[in-house]
């Protein structure tokens, strides 16, 4: 197998880390380059090499990734966070190097929860109602208020006392209350659903802390949501779908994320390897492996990635840094 060079970005976050483990597990002829807005990070010790980046919004962000592609000859990006996913591909035209992400048009969408509400209902597709607190007229029942940009749990308050007191920056939403279920789905080169795996979840500090693996509402959601979403002109990849199941069965579609997920690292280790899809088709030009899914039941846990003897985190940024795990 020929070797190739990957691009990971994010690689402080949960999402980068797991797409990085990820890789190293299929253990691949893969050089792996990571990026980050900080240059001492958790995820440089499962990197060959690292760079500290801007945010993606900064008007020199694209300049230093197409500096690092030159200079590292990079094969493939997978970007990992949401604003990375949209301004990635928004200049993918002027990037010498394949970038997994939806097409910019999408991945702008989906971006901005708001947004996604406004576009899965002029299509008919199923979606949490939403409005923002300029046009809210009152709601009989719970509400939440939530950053229309945001990401996790930040930012979000339940039952305000004056919802309308916030900016146009934010969208209110019923508060439907249930299980709360994170789907991925990965879409193939042929437009075609390869592949869904759900999880019901437990958060903790907005993302995924506890999770067991479920498929009673899998059939539902294809037909009521996911093959209309493929219809669409530009999706591919990986996605993550975020809904509540409520008591009646009812689905309740609140958010969609154009890129991999957090909990990539559990679904890899239960048959559904959506980082390994995408090297195969992207970086390889081969068929996605066959999704073999299995049941099972996982907890987040902290651990530590200790560098003994350092006294500075200035050569802290690759795999071949001293360290131990523990």
């Amino acid at each position: 197998m020929e070797e190739k060079t990957v691009l990971v970005t994010g690689i402080g976050g949960n999402v980068g880390q797991g797409v990085l483990r990820n890789i190293r597990d299929i253990n691949w002829p893969i050089h792996i380059i990571g990026t980050n807005v900080e240059a001492f990070s958790a995820g440089n010790h499962l990197c060959d090499k690292t760079f500290m980046v801007p945010y993606a919004y900064d008007n020199d962000y694209i300049d230093f990734v197409k500096k690092i592609v030159e200079e590292e000859h990079v094969d493939l990006i997978i970007p990992t966070t949401d604003f990375e996913v949209y301004y990635l591909s928004l200049n993918a035209n002027s990037i010498n190097a394949t970038i997994v992400a939806c097409d910019a048009s999408i991945t702008n969408v989906y971006l901005d929860k708001y947004l996604s509400y406004k576009h899965h209902t002029s299509l008919n597709i199923p979606f949490v109602q939403s409005w923002l607190p300029s046009e809210f007229e009152g709601f009989e029942g719970d509400i939440i208020v939530k950053p229309r940009k945001g990401r996790g749990s930040r930012g979000i308050t339940i039952n305000p006392e004056d919802p309308k007191s916030y900016s146009d920056d934010y969208m209110i939403q019923p508060l439907h209350k249930g299980k709360e279920i994170t789907t991925a789905i990965y879409i193939d080169k042929n437009k075609s659903l390869h592949g869904i795996f759900s999880m019901e979840r437990q958060l903790q500090n907005g993302a995924t802390n506890k999770c067991k693996t479920v498929n009673t509402f899998d059939n539902k959601l294809k037909e009521d949501i996911i093959f209309k979403m493929i219809d669409q002109e530009g999706i591919r990849g990986s996605l993550n779908l975020q809904y509540i199941v409520d008591n009646n069965q009812n689905i309740h579609l609140f958010e969609v994320n154009c890129r991999i997920s957090g909990t990539n690292s559990i679904r890899h280790n239960l048959g559904f390897q959506d980082v390994k899809y995408i090297l195969q088709e992207y970086l390889y030009q081969e068929k996605p492996s066959k999704v073999t899914k299995k049941e099972g039941v996982a907890i987040r846990l902290l651990y530590d990635v200790i560098y003994p003897d350092a006294s500075t985190t200035s050569d802290l940024n690759n795999k071949s840094s001293n360290f131990k795990i523990y």
